[in-house]
């Protein structure tokens, strides 16, 4: 049995050694070298400033590898900015997103030296001036963002067409007036609604579609557009259909998007993109069964620690561990949790795969730990490794049900 791509061959031995009666319900590994390459050729450009959206993963070694590459910080609440302030990093490499941003919570990241904010609404914007008025906050620098809707009817996982909470219209936009906010140097603007594109051809298009309201938005407004925001969205090939991005096709189309809209600076929030590949999941197989015909394989864990396949109905690349010689055939793969949902998808994997065989999910490396549903059926929450210079070690240990049950 040939290995797939995306598993690194250099983790296999200790994967297969890892003996632990803790993690028999499933447990994450991220190879860290290879994020840290995989890093440092993101940033062999000089077009695009490169955000880290810490929603992808938070774990602290982590953020620490993104931070020895220079990346900055993309954080959408408080805990993640207690996180991220965790690992030493400085704030003002800390930008603030999320639509759900209370004044309180603004007062808060401000206080905490935090001074670059994406404003989704008027109430926000409004907040954040008197904010900085009342307690002298030094000026933040502020980017609004701008929800478009898509004259082809585009839609995707974080709206195309279909109102959401991220930003307001360009209509509910040109009602600001910058220079009504003195106390806050309103010098950009965020545009972000798509997710997991896999063609350069159509990111091109869509960031393309997006200059000309932005720059007449900000005209409007007073802004002096200095900054564009194009947030993530850039895709990982899951289901192995041979569609990925080219980087440095993107870094040439970024450029003329950046010369296009006569900004100073150009961002992107890189989430999935930049740390998916560096991450796996094992979890060992408990049953194997014959239903209708169907092959089916009932695994220790399944979305209550890998909830993606469950919400976008597709799922994560899975091999076998040990080596096999068998042919592949299809099976059913289901966790154990009471409901039909617990699918992790229809995937190929060698005839011979047998109940206490363990399975290696790939791209695990973002949404994986923290997007999960662990606590239903009163399951563990799973253990995070991490491979650096050939060593495994546990960074988090699983934890069982009664650390969080009253």
């Amino acid at each position: 049995m040939t290995k797939p791509a995306w598993f690194d061959p250099t983790i296999e031995y200790a994967l297969l050694a890892h003996q632990s009666p803790e993690d028999e319900q499933g447990y994450f590994v991220y190879q860290l070298d290879a994020l840290k390459q995989h890093l440092a050729k993101l940033q062999q450009q000089d077009v695009i400033k490169l955000w880290f959206a810490v929603k992808a993963n938070p774990l602290s070694k982590i953020i620490q590898t993104f931070d020895s590459q220079g990346f900055n910080f993309d954080v959408a609440g408080s805990g993640e900015l207690a996180q991220v302030l965790a690992q030493g990093i400085s704030p003002n490499r800390i930008l603030n997103t999320g639509p759900a941003k209370s004044k309180k919570q603004l007062a808060a990241f401000l206080k905490q030296g935090v001074a670059t904010f994406v404003v989704e609404s008027l109430n926000q914007l409004i907040w954040l001036n008197e904010i900085v008025q009342d307690e002298n906050f030094k000026k933040p620098t502020v980017l609004l963002r701008v929800q478009l809707q898509w004259p082809d009817g585009e839609k995707n996982p974080l709206g195309g067409n279909s109102l959401t909470p991220f930003g307001l219209s360009v209509r509910e936009w040109q009602s600001v007036r910058v220079s009504d906010y003195p106390a806050l140097n309103i010098c950009g603007l965020h545009i972000f609604q798509w997710g997991n594109m896999l063609s350069n051809e159509k990111m091109y298009s869509l960031w393309e579609q997006m200059v000309a309201p932005l720059i007449k938005l900000a005209t409007h407004i007073g802004m002096d557009l200095k900054i564009l925001d194009l947030g993530g969205g850039l895709g990982i090939d899951y289901v192995g259909e041979g569609n990925t991005l080219v980087w440095q096709q993107i870094i040439r189309d970024l450029a003329d998007i950046k010369a296009q809209a006569g900004v100073d600076e150009l961002w992107l929030e890189l989430g999935r993109f930049a740390v998916a590949e560096c991450g796996y999941y094992v979890v060992p197989v408990v049953d194997r069964k014959i239903n209708y015909g169907q092959e089916q394989l009932v695994l220790a864990a399944g979305i209550n620690h890998i909830i993606r396949p469950a919400i976008t109905d597709q799922p994560f690349p899975v091999t076998l561990l040990r080596q096999s010689e068998q042919v592949e055939q299809y099976f059913d793969i289901h966790g154990p949790l009471c409901t039909s949902m617990d699918k992790l998808g229809q995937l190929p994997l060698p005839e011979d795969v047998q109940v206490g065989d363990e399975l290696v999910f790939g791209y695990c490396g973002a949404y994986g730990f923290t997007e999960s549903m662990p606590f239903f059926l009163c399951h563990q929450l799973a253990a995070e490794y991490v491979m650096q210079k050939g060593e495994l070690v546990e960074i988090r240990a699983a934890k069982p049900a009664s650390t969080y049950l009253a």
